[in-house]
C-alpha cells in the first residue's frame, strides 16, 4: 500500500532497510547464539543519525516523532529484532525526559542521546510488579537536597549497556500509584549496581538485565516533573512507545515472511514447487493481509501521535496487540511451510518465532492491551463517542 511517506521518511525507511540487508542480517544469528551486545552495529546507527529521529530538533534530533521511530524500528526488526532494540529500547528510555523533563534537563541529556554517545533504558518493572505496575516497591526518600533509591529494577531492557536510565519509584507510599515519582539515574552513580543478566528465549541480542539501588543518591534536580507525576509519566511513556513495539513485531513478521515466500517458491515436493500448492498460497495470502492490517493501524497510530493527539491510549494498545499478534502468527506460520526445515537453528525463521514472542508480553501484556482498549471503549460509549 502506499503511505504517502515524505521525502524524509522515505529517506530514513530506506536507509534503515539498507543497513538491515547489509549489516544486521549477516551478523544477527551469530549474535543471537552468543547473546552478546551489537556495539558495532549501534556505532553504525549512531553515525548515521538514527538516534536524532526520536530527539527534538532543538536538541540535536532530526524532529521526525513517533513515524521516523516506527519506520526505522520495523526495517531494523526485519532483520533482527533483538539487535533492533538496542535502538528501539534507548528511544523508551528518553520518552520520560521528552515527555516531562525540563528544558534543563533536556538540554543536559537529549543531545549526547541523539549523538549516540549514550544508550537509554527505562525502569518500570520489578520483581513483583509486572502487569500490575501499581504495585511498585522501589522507593526514593527525599533527603534534603537529594533523592536516596533503593530497590530492585526487573527485565531492563538495555541493563547494562545504558548509560543513563529513567526510574520510576516510590516516593509516598501512602498514595499508591499516586505517589510514584520519575527520575534520572546515571550509570556510576554510588548504590547503583546492576543485577542479573538475564540469559533469554529470543531478541538475545538485546541486553537484559537487573537495575539494584542500595542507598543510591542522587540529587534533586534528577526528578523528573513533580512528585507524585510518576505514574502518568510512566502511563504516557508506554502510551507513545507502543507504537514503537508495534513497529518491532512487524519486522519481524515482514521478515519472517519474506524467507518463507522464498522458500515456497524454492522448495519441490511432489514435482513442483510448494509456492504453487492452494495450501501455501492460503497461508501466504492470511499472513500478508494480517502484516499489512498491522502496519496501517500502526502509521495511522503514529501520524495521530504527531499529530498532537493526546489521548491515544486505545490506538496505542490496538497497535501493540494487533502487530504482536500478527507476528506471533506469522511466524509459527513460516516454520510450518520450512517444515522440518523451519525447526532448524541452520535455517532463519525459528529465530524469528522466538523473538516474535516478546512482543505479546513486554510494555504491557496482550492481556493488558484488551483491557486498555476495553476500558477505552466503555469509556466511550459513556461519553457518548
Amino acid at each position: 500500500m502506499d503511505y504517502f511517506l515524505t521525502e524524509e521518511q522515505i529517506m530514513i525507511r530506506d536507509l534503515s532497510r539498507q543497513i538491515a540487508r547489509e549489516k544486521i542480517a549477516p551478523v544477527a544469528a551469530k549474535y543471537d547464539a552468543s547473546g552478546e551486545f551489537p556495539w558495532d552495529i549501534m556505532k553504525i546507527l549512531a553515525d548515521n543519525d538514527f538516534f536524532r529521529t526520536f530527539i527534538d530538533q532543538e536538541y540535536g534530533g532530526l524532529g521526525m516523532g513517533s513515524m521516523g521511530l516506527v519506520l526505522a524500528t520495523e526495517e531494523l526488526s526485519r532483520a533482527c529484532g533483538g539487535i533492533a532494540l538496542g535502538f528501539a529500547g534507548t528511544a523508551l528510555g528518553a520518552m520520560p525526559i521528552l515527555i516531562s523533563g525540563s528544558p534543563e534537563q533536556k538540554q543536559k541529556y537529549l543531545p549526547d542521546i541523539a549523538d549516540g554517545k549514550m544508550l537509554a533504558g527505562f525502569g518500570l518493572t520489578e520483581p513483583n510488579a509486572g502487569s500490575d505496575a501499581g504495585g511498585l516497591q522501589t522507593t526514593a526518600v527525599k533527603d534534603g537536597n537529594s533523592y536516596v533509591l533503593n530497590g530492585v529494577k526487573h527485565f531492563i531492557t538495555n541493563g547494562g549497556v545504558a548509560k543513563l536510565y529513567t526510574i520510576i519509584a516510590i516516593t509516598d507510599p501512602s498514595k499508591g500509584p499516586r505517589g510514584a515519582s520519575a527520575f534520572v539515574v546515571e550509570e556510576g552513580t554510588p548504590g547503583f549496581t546492576y543485577g542479573k543478566k538475564e540469559d533469554k528465549m529470543g531478541i538475545r541480542a538485546s541486553a537484559t538485565s537487573e537495575l539494584v539501588f542500595e542507598d543510591c543518591r542522587i540529587p534533586s534536580e534528577n526528578l523528573l516533573g513533580r512528585e507524585g507525576m510518576g505514574f502518568i509519566v510512566a502511563m504516557k511513556t508506554l502510551d507513545r512507545s507502543r507504537p514503537g513495539v508495534a513497529a518491532q513485531a512487524l519486522g519481524i513478521a515482514q521478515g519472517a515472511f519474506d524467507h518463507a515466500v522464498r522458500y515456497a517458491r524454492e522448495r519441490v515436493q511432489f514435482g513442483k514447487p510448494i509456492a504453487a500448492f492452494q495450501a501455501t498460497q492460503f497461508k501466504l495470502a492470511d499472513m500478508a493481509t494480517r502484516i499489512e492490517a498491522s502496519r496501517s493501524l500502526i502509521y495511522a497510530t503514529a501520524r495521530m501521535q504527531d499529530a498532537g493527539v493526546k489521548d491515544i491510549s486505545k490506538e496505542s494498545a490496538m497497535s501493540k496487540l494487533y502487530a504482536s499478534e500478527t507476528a506471533m502468527y506469522v511466524t509459527t506460520e513460516a516454520v510450518q511451510i520450512f517444515g522440518g526445515y523451519g525447526y532448524m537453528k541452520e535455517y532463519p525463521v525459528e529465530k524469528y518465532m522466538r523473538d516474535a514472542k516478546i512482543t505479546q508480553i513486554y510494555e504491557g501484556t496482550s492481556e493488558i492491551q484488551r483491557d486498555v482498549i476495553g476500558k477505552a471503549l466503555i469509556r466511550d460509549a459513556a461519553k457518548g463517542v
